[in-house]
C-alpha cells in the first residue's frame, strides 16, 4: 500500500479512464511510504519574531527570511500560490489569514491588486517553499484611505506579512486559474503532481507537498462544483492521488492528523478507496486510535482481501491488543495480590467414614452400659 500515484507520460484524460480504481499500471512503489495545508510553526496570533538580516527589496518593501526556499524565483506574470498572514504594524491587528481558511491565494506577479502591490514585490523575490516576514509601507498597501470593509485596515497603515510561497507556474504566462479552460487547469495540476512525485522519490517530502498543494489549488471546490461526467472524472483522477500522496508525505513526517484529513477528503468522494482507508488507518494507529484504525483496515480488507500490507497492519493491532491485555493483567495482579487458593473440600468418603465411626462408638458405649446394669 506504500504507493505514490504516477501517470507520467500519459495525458490526464487517459488517467481518468478508471478513476474509481485504487491503483494504476504506472504507480511508483516506494518502500515503507507510508495536508491539510502547510502550517507555520507559530500560533499566528502575532507576527513571528525573526532574527535574520533585513533585505531591502524596494524603498517600501523589506524582507526577513524565516525559512529558506529552493529553486529559482518567479518571473513577471508567473502565477504564484501563496499562504500569508497579515497584520497592521502599529497595532498588530491581524486582518487576514489564509492558513486559517485553509486556502492559498493565487497571485499573478505584475497583475496583483493595488493594495497587494507590496506583497507582490515580496513574493516575486522569494523561492518555492520559502517563508518570510515582509515589511510593507502603507503606500504599497491599503494606501492613504485604508479599508473599512473587509479587510479592516486603518488609513496610512504600514503592514507586516508572514508569507509562504508554496510554488509558482510560469507555463501560462499571466493567466489566472479563472481564465484557463478545464483542460488547461487539469493539465497544470497533473504537471504539478508529476513534479511532486519526483520530489517524493528523492525523499524531499516538504517540496513534494508543495507541488501537490499547488495541483490541488487548481482543482478548488468552486471549480469541482462546476464539473460533471467526463471532466469531473478527469479532475478527480489528478486531485485524489495528490491528496493520497500528501497523506503519504505527512505520515513520513509524523504529521498524522494532517494525513487523516487528506485521506478523509478522498473518502468523501470515494468511500471505498483502499489506499485512503489504509493510510488513514495507519495514521490513526500511530495516534493510538486503535478501534478507528481497525475499522479502516477491515473495510480496506473487504475490498482488497489479498493485500499483505493490510493483513500485516491488522496482525500488528491484534498483537498490540494482546500485549495491552497482558500488561493490564499484570497490573491488576500487582494491585490486588494473588488470588487466595480455595481450601480443598473433604471427599464424601471421608465424611461418611467419620459418621460411621461416631455411630459405632456410640453403639459400643450403649452396649457396655447395658452389660453393667
Amino acid at each position: 500500500m506504500a504507493v505514490v500515484e504516477e501517470e507520467e507520460g500519459s495525458p490526464p484524460a487517459a488517467a481518468a479512464s478508471d478513476p474509481a480504481s485504487g491503483s494504476s499500471d504506472n504507480e511508483i512503489t516506494v518502500e515503507e511510504a507510508s495536508f491539510v495545508h502547510t502550517e507555520p510553526p507559530q500560533d499566528g496570533t502575532a507576527p513571528p519574531v525573526v532574527s535574520s538580516d533585513m533585505e531591502v527589496l524596494h524603498d517600501k518593501v523589506k524582507k526577513q527570511v524565516i525559512k529558506e526556499g529552493h529553486g529559482k524565483k518567479p518571473s513577471k506574470f508567473a502565477t504564484c500560490f501563496v499562504h500569508y498572514r497579515a497584520w497592521v504594524q502599529g497595532s498588530l491587528h491581524k486582518f487576514d489569514d489564509t492558513w486559517q481558511e485553509q486556502h492559498p491565494i493565487e497571485l499573478v506577479i505584475g497583475k496583483e491588486k493595488k493594495q497587494m502591490a507590496g506583497l507582490g514585490i515580496g513574493v516575486g523575490n522569494m523561492r518555492s517553499g520559502e517563508r518570510a516576514l515582509l515589511h510593507v509601507g502603507w503606500e504599497l498597501g491599503y494606501g492613504k484611505e485604508g479599508s473599512f470593509s473587509f479587510p479592516n485596515v486603518p488609513p496610512m497603515a504600514d503592514l507586516l506579512y508572514e508569507v509562504e510561497l508554496i510554488g509558482f507556474d510560469d507555463a501560462k504566462e499571466g493567466k489566472a486559474r479563472s481564465d484557463m479552460t478545464v483542460e488547461e487547469r487539469i493539465e497544470a495540476a497533473d504537471r504539478r503532481k508529476i513534479e511532486g512525485n519526483e520530489y517524493f522519490k528523492e525523499k524531499k517530502f516538504e517540496e513534494a507537498m508543495q507541488q501537490y498543494e499547488m495541483a490541488i489549488a487548481y482543482m478548488g471546490d468552486d471549480f469541482m462544483f462546476q464539473l460533471f461526467g467526463k471532466y469531473r472524472d478527469m479532475a478527480l483522477a489528478v486531485k485524489n492521488p495528490c491528496h493520497l500522496n500528501m497523506a503519504a508525505c505527512l505520515i513520513k513526517l509524523k504529521r498524522f492528523d494532517g494525513a487523516i484529513a487528506q485521506c478523509s477528503i478522498v473518502l468523501s468522494e470515494d468511500e471505498n478507496n483502499v489506499k485512503a482507508l489504509f493510510r488513514r488507518g495507519k495514521a490513526r494507529a500511530e495516534l493510538g486510535q486503535t478501534e478507528s484504525a481497525r475499522e479502516d483496515f477491515l473495510k480496506a480488507k473487504k475490498h482488497s482481501p489479498e493485500d499483505k500490507d493490510i493483513q500485516r497492519e491488522l496482525r500488528s493491532l491484534a498483537e498490540q491488543d494482546k500485549a495491552l491485555y497482558q500488561k493490564q493483567k499484570e497490573l491488576y495482579k500487582g494491585l490486588f495480590g494473588p488470588r487466595p487458593e480455595p481450601k480443598p473440600k473433604a471427599s464424601n468418603f471421608i465424611v461418611r467414614f467419620w459418621q460411621w465411626l461416631v455411630s459405632l462408638i456410640g453403639y459400643l458405649i450403649k452396649l457396655f452400659k447395658r452389660k453393667n446394669e
